[in-house]
């Protein structure tokens, strides 16, 4: 069972939060603190008990804007522990994700928390805690990709993906109606994609093929037209993109 450490500077947020943890099951102890130089003092009483001793914390979860030292820089601080704890970010602001997950965060939860979408976050930190009973793991619909989008998870048609962009261990899938962030690394999903007509066109870039409409070239430079949206190929890869272009036609 988790032993779990709440921080939020906003009291009604820290009991909500509190709450809910004790709620669940598989938290076996959660303690709070109201901001993150109170929280830090408990996480080195935790690194000087030991991963197992009686004072660890296994998962922080952490609000971002908070007077002084923020979330983020409390989760940087966490990465110099030997065995930091798990983090799972709890804010109402969107705009900080993608630093989240650079900081390899378990999680991203959105306020005002609902039960069924904190659950999941518990489920995520068990799992790599390894604390979670195996169950047996279905192979993954081809056709489709799980994204989250305002704490519901979404399956996104893959033939709807007109590019993806690197983002770390990160990637974002564009579509025709917005863009998805995630936990997979571009280069897996070339591999995963590479027979459904996906070519790497740039290090940051993966470009579906049917959804190219221009091949640009000017003063040396090659770049293609997905949508509105002008992608510059690397030199590398212009000319196996040129060649798979040529064949379609």
């Amino acid at each position: 069972m988790l032993r779990a450490l709440a921080v939020d500077d906003e009291r009604p947020s820290l009991e909500e939060l509190l709450y809910l943890l004790n709620a669940d099951p598989r938290i076996g102890s959660v303690e709070g603190a109201g901001d993150a130089t109170e929280a830090l003092r408990r996480l080195n009483r935790a690194l000087e008990s030991g991963p197992h001793g009686p004072e660890a914390i296994d998962v922080v979860f952490l609000d971002i804007q908070m007077p002084g030292l923020d979330g983020l820089d409390l989760a940087r601080l966490l990465t110099g522990f030997a065995r930091p704890p798990l983090v799972v970010f709890v804010t109402a602001h969107e705009d900080f994700a993608v630093q989240a997950f650079d900081l390899k965060a378990v999680d991203y939860v959105l306020k005002p928390v609902r039960k069924e979408r904190l659950a999941e976050a518990v489920r995520r930190a068990t799992e790599l805690r390894g604390t979670a009973p195996r169950i047996p793991v279905h192979e993954p619909d081809p056709d489709h990709i799980p994204v989250e989008l305002g704490g519901v998870t979404r399956f996104v048609a893959v033939d709807d993906i007109t590019h993806v962009e690197a983002r770390g261990d990160y990637a974002r899938l564009h579509t025709d109606r917005g863009s998805h962030l995630v936990r997979i690394p571009l280069s897996t999903l070339e591999e995963r994609w590479r027979a459904r007509g996906f070519v790497r066109i740039h290090r940051r870039h993966l470009v579906a093929l049917r959804h190219i409409g221009e091949l640009r070239l000017d003063a040396g430079t090659v770049s293609v037209l997905v949508g509105d949206e002008e992608l510059q190929v690397s030199r590398r890869h212009a000319r196996e993109l040129r060649d798979l272009l040529m064949r379609r036609t």
